[in-house]
């Protein structure tokens, strides 16, 4: 008989791989562990398991990416679990907006410390910390690190070097902290205040940050690494991307993210009443959305009754099926009146007789994408569209600026940018390291926090000629009297609680989101299939009676014959391990598909010589 089934014999790289949530987490964050426990209402378990690998965790219960979500084994089912609206909810009760004087998340943290004893998310390195410093104070003495930018990748970097006991020094050239947190995001998606108690508990970790500081006029690359033992270029992708057309840099035309700067600081943007924002993702909806509310009468135009922004267009080369934004996103941003426009490009930028901006020639998309998935637009030059406006908003893509960096210093490749290593840490410059966007391109808020992580670790490295081991810590575990709350493969997936568009629209501090409420974060947390449980089976146990097989409910187990088997050498060496020179081609096996499985259990409560077990798998980095 042919093979028919291709198997793999379970290690430690397949049962990672198995916890789809924590494996495609750029940090590691153990997702599973912290919904689990708030399905099991330990709350504050839950929000220290969130925090021990992310020291921007509570921003990202708001606004992360979640590619944990995109990886969540649940979606094969039917939608993936509410990972980041989880985060939040536990967040919300411990992290620092739970307490505004912040004292409270460190001794949370130390007390977590403590009672961690071998759990696979504990906080090393705050144990280091507090046993190092038991002042709270990095020496005076201590090595410094200049961070320039103090975007998610230079925060997280100088959470960890506090941590490391080496302290950072962080310029940013805006009057405010946070980058692109602060100036990037909308404040209806990200509350100012968060944002300023999350930066304030790194500053109390021993991190000074200096507002209104711009390298290479304030300061030169080549000063900073006189005054610094090492240095980090953490600087965003805050620069917006032109688009190649006619007319491009005429009076009216604008960055998407110039404008969402001017908003965050209060400035006047010079917006009219009706606008063309061009562009299909998350941030050209952040752009969009704002503009909306700018509709409402503010104080100066409520004395003279005159409405601001009027009618706000979104149009993009995708179609609705192929635009980037998130559903919510485009879903949310038609709610408040945003005027979406599918499969349009800009043709060129029509201007007045005064050659200010007043409106877009576009021309209609065929498709975005080449058979092989690359960018290669084709359009219908005889179909086009004209949309009046009195300003023209980009957001088509970020670039990073490093007119600041000398040559002298470090150098640039031909296209502008910073030649880094292979882990896109380290530049030519010894001294000099690199994390963020600056170093991989725009990328997700939770990429940049891991990349200023792991430059942390680099520049501890260097400064202090050690090398930085890395190891993965595994635990397994039996679970006694395993169950699964009833029901839990029914219940679907319900959208997180928001304002109605009417007040959304009230005022951009008004937060769209409202978060899961306690009863509602305890039925979508149950919803996890809880990946880190496997069913393990005792060969020496089991009779191949098939009754696990007869009550999975998803079909997941079957039993072979083993000439139906193919695998590596992994699969014949355990054959023959087994068998012992014996003739084994008529024997049989149990095979299992984890792809389906949903961790119900039922094999083990049926099993009856007791050769299935269910038990937990935990996994974690760790650097020594």
């Amino acid at each position: 008989m042919l093979p028919e089934y291709d198997v793999k014999i379970p290690d430690v790289d397949y049962w990672k791989s198995q916890i789809k949530c924590q494996n495609a987490c750029p940090v590691n964050t153990d997702a599973r562990g912290y919904v689990r426990a708030i399905s099991e209402g330990d709350y504050e378990k839950a929000y220290l398991i969130a925090r021990a690998p992310n020291p921007l965790a509570s921003i990202c219960g708001r606004i992360c990416g979640a590619p944990c979500e995109a990886a969540c084994r649940r979606a094969e089912l039917d939608e993936a679990v509410s990972i980041r609206a989880l985060k939040r909810f536990v967040t919300h009760r411990f992290g620092v907006e739970a307490d505004r004087s912040n004292l409270g998340v460190l001794e949370t943290i130390k007390k977590y410390i403590s009672t961690a004893n071998d759990d696979c998310s504990g906080l090393e390195r705050f144990e280091n910390y507090i046993t190092k410093f038991k002042n709270g104070r990095i020496p005076e003495d201590a090595l410094s690190v200049g961070i320039i930018g103090s975007g998610p990748a230079g925060l997280a970097a100088a959470h960890d070097l506090c941590l490391m006991g080496i302290k950072p020094v962080i310029y940013e050239m805006e009057p405010v902290p946070a980058g692109m947190l602060y100036l990037g995001v909308p404040e209806y998606r990200l509350p100012r205040d968060l944002i300023k108690a999350e930066v304030e508990v790194i500053k109390m970790l021993g991190t000074e940050i200096i507002c209104n500081m711009q390298i290479g006029k304030d300061v030169t690359m080549t000063e900073l690494r006189k005054k610094h033992d090492a240095v980090l270029i953490a600087v965003g992708a805050k620069k917006s991307r032109k688009i190649p057309i006619p007319n491009v840099d005429a009076p009216g035309v604008l960055g998407g993210i110039d404008f969402l700067r001017d908003v965050a600081l209060n400035e006047d943007a010079g917006i009219g009443k009706t606008l063309v924002v061009i562009g299909g993702g998350n941030v050209a909806y952040d752009v969009a959305r704002t503009l909306i509310r700018q509709t409402e009468y503010d104080v100066s135009r409520t004395a003279l009754r005159q409405k601001g922004v009027q009618e706000v267009h979104l149009v993009c080369l995708e179609s609705f099926e192929e635009m980037p934004a998130d559903t919510v996103e485009i879903a949310e941003g038609a709610e408040e009146g945003v005027i979406r426009h599918n499969s349009w490009g800009p043709k060129e930028i029509l201007v007045d007789e005064n050659g200010r901006a007043c409106g877009v020639r576009f021309i209609r998309c065929l498709s975005v994408f080449d058979e092989n998935k690359r960018f290669a637009p084709k359009f219908d030059e005889e179909n086009l569209m004209d949309i009046k406006a009195d300003n023209v908003l980009l957001s088509v893509g970020q670039a990073t600026d490093l007119t600041f960096v000398d040559s002298q210093d470090v150098t640039l490749t031909e296209r502008g940018q910073l030649k880094l290593d292979a882990d896109l840490n380290q530049t030519d410059a010894p001294d000099v390291f690199a994390a963020g966007d600056v170093a991989t391109g725009p990328s997700l808020m939770i990429e940049a926090i891991a990349g200023g992580k792991q430059a942390a670790r680099k520049i501890y490295e260097y400064l202090t000629k050690k090398n930085l081991t890395a190891s993965v810590v595994i635990s397994h575990s039996t679970i006694i009297e395993y169950k699964k709350e009833s029901g839990f493969e029914s219940i679907q997936r319900e959208g997180v609680p928001a304002l109605s568009p009417e007040e959304r629209k009230q005022a951009m501090n008004r937060t769209v989101e409202q978060g899961f409420a306690e009863t509602q974060a305890i039925r979508q947390s149950s919803r996890c299939f809880d990946c880190a449980v496997n069913t393990i089976f005792d060969g020496d146990r089991c009779v191949l009676c098939g009754g696990c097989a007869d009550v999975c409910p998803e079909s997941c187990l079957k039993l072979v014959s083993l000439s139906t088997l193919s695998g590596d050498d992994d699969l014949q060496k355990l054959l023959d391990i087994r068998f012992e020179g014996m003739q084994f081609e008529e024997g049989g096996a149990i095979i299992k598909d984890e792809t389906v499985c949903i961790r119900c259990g039922l094999c083990a409560d049926r099993c009856p010589v007791g050769a299935i077990t269910m038990e937990a798998f935990k996994f974690k980095e760790a650097f020594a």
